[in-house]
């Protein structure tokens, strides 16, 4: 149940050999000169340019323009329409110096994979292909890299994902009372009983510091990514803006819009004074009233945010700050389970490769789906021979899942689907799907289960804006000097 939300970073951390290599081509693929230069040769701006073809200087270490290269090309390879022109070359420069920090600092943590780890994921990747490591490695290597190479890409991968999971989680402060709001609001949603209590926009009396409370949806793109996909993204964030001006409430435009697309994310940030707020959005809201959008789309280096102002308020001198709302009395029942409609169904999975089209993808299942309606093939052997996940040898087995487990494209087409019923092929951001309901039920959603759902989704919620400022934080820390890195290298290695 890899595409499950609760199990996203599973798949990130299990990914299978084609998204393996795609972590050494696109997102960790660097020089193995990676090793921090001596002090001696960087005392100096002619020392540090006699390096060879040395692009920047980070801290101790550097970052080579044949680095810029590589990443340059393993984006081509993965097929993406890329800008030309300097800009670009210092958007993938960005990306690799926010990298070599992060590598850096979690070296000085005592962040290490042994060599004995690393065997092993290697391992486990050539077995979910099916592939013996003889094969594996003759695979890579084909692919246009050496081994050595992709096991310290793979290595610099998995050292970034503890760092970045450790630091950020301890960022991240989820209450009990966020759980309980997030739990009546959903029960809400499911029952369809109750409304949502109005919002009071009225600022407090006083002169004091101002606080303000903003919520944001925001569409994440990735600054080396290609002028479409930018344009795209502005273009999706413009369009929730004018969206955000009518009378839906933001919170829910929000929630829709992640629903059709995961990856977009939205949060309210809650009361914070303006030196708390990020300095992009404070600019942009400076002159907002609450219960008001601002009025343009903010870039940031991350991608592009849509920002609403849900309150404003005015702290009085010397006291201390206002609450929203007096805390609500204790219910004088224990929270309820709450009744749901569990489903089981199966699925055969295709991930999309190089090579593999999203056309390619959808006429194979369609074979299947043909061959199984006509009771010439069973779904649960051809589940076993060709889905692309964990749950091939169980014949694409899910088991019983609750409402919001599983990714809302592969949800919504579920609960279409009559006991027996096969779909037409699905995409969802893990590939294509063929799915067959094989059973329904009346379920409860327990107290406990709910409370786990809820922390998981507030934690996603929170997760980018608190990944955003570890990032600020880190960089504005670092010691950087950018040298000659519009050039490409003279010549390759």
């Amino acid at each position: 149940m890899i595409f499950c939300k609760k199990n996203l970073k599973r798949f990130i951390t299990c990914a299978i050999f084609p998204i393996g290599l795609a972590l050494v081509g696109l997102t960790y693929a660097q020089d193995l000169s990676r090793k921090a230069a001596p002090a001696s040769a960087v005392s100096s701006d002619n020392k540090i340019r006699n390096i060879d073809g040395v692009a920047a200087v980070v801290n101790t270490g550097y970052i080579t323009r044949k680095e810029i290269d590589d990443r340059v090309a393993a984006l081509q390879k993965q097929g993406t329409k890329l800008p030309e022109g300097v800009d670009f070359r210092k958007a993938v420069l960005e990306r690799l110096i926010v990298e070599k920090i992060q590598l850096q600092n979690a070296d000085q943590e005592g962040i290490k994979l042994t060599n004995k780890e690393l065997d092993k994921i290697i391992g486990d990747i050539a077995a979910k292909n099916k592939l013996s490591l003889s094969e594996f490695k003759a695979r890579v290597i084909a692919s246009g890299t050496s081994f050595e190479r992709y096991k310290e890409s793979l290595r610099d991968d998995v050292i970034l994902t503890r760092f970045r999971e450790r630091e950020v989680d301890a960022r991240i402060k989820i209450s009990d009372a966020e759980i309980d709001n997030f739990i009546s609001e959903r029960a809400r949603a499911i029952t369809g009983k109750g409304a949502a209590a109005p919002r009071s926009t009225a600022p407090a009396a006083g002169g004091g510091p101002e606080e303000i409370d903003v919520a944001q949806i925001f569409i994440p793109v990735d600054a080396a990514a290609g002028v479409s996909a930018q344009a795209d993204a502005k273009k999706k964030a413009e369009a929730l803006l004018i969206a955000a001006r009518g009378d839906i409430d933001f919170m829910q435009l929000g929630e829709i819009t992640a629903k059709e697309n995961p990856k977009i994310k939205f949060q309210e940030l809650g009361y914070r004074t303006p030196d708390r707020l990020p300095q992009i959005f404070y600019e942009a809201v400076r002159n907002t009233g609450g219960g008001q959008t601002a009025k343009v789309v903010v870039k940031s280096p991350a991608g592009f945010h849509v920002l609403k102002v849900l309150d404003r308020r005015t702290l009085v001198a010397g006291a201390a700050p206002q609450q929203e709302a007096p805390p609500p009395e204790p219910a004088s029942t224990p929270p309820q389970a709450i009744p749901i409609t569990q489903t089981n169904s199966r699925h055969i999975l295709l991930r999309l490769r190089s090579g593999f089209t999203d056309q390619d993808a959808e006429r194979r299942l369609q074979g299947f789906r043909d061959q199984i309606r006509a009771k010439t093939a069973d779904f649960a052997e051809l589940a076993k021979k060709f889905s692309e996940d964990g749950s091939a040898p169980a014949g694409g087995e899910l088991g019983w899942m609750s409402p919001g487990d599983l990714v809302p494209e592969f949800e919504q087409a579920m609960n279409r689907l009559q006991i027996g019923e096969v779909s037409n092929p699905v995409k969802s951001e893990f590939g294509w799907h063929l799915i067959q309901v094989t059973d329904r039920r009346e379920g409860q959603l327990t107290v406990e289960k709910q409370r786990q759902f809820a922390r998981a989704n507030i934690r996603e919620r929170k997760y980018e804006q608190a990944y955003q400022d570890w990032i600020r934080e880190l960089r504005d820390s670092a010691t950087v000097k950018i040298l000659n890195a519009e050039d490409a290298a003279a010549s390759p290695r």
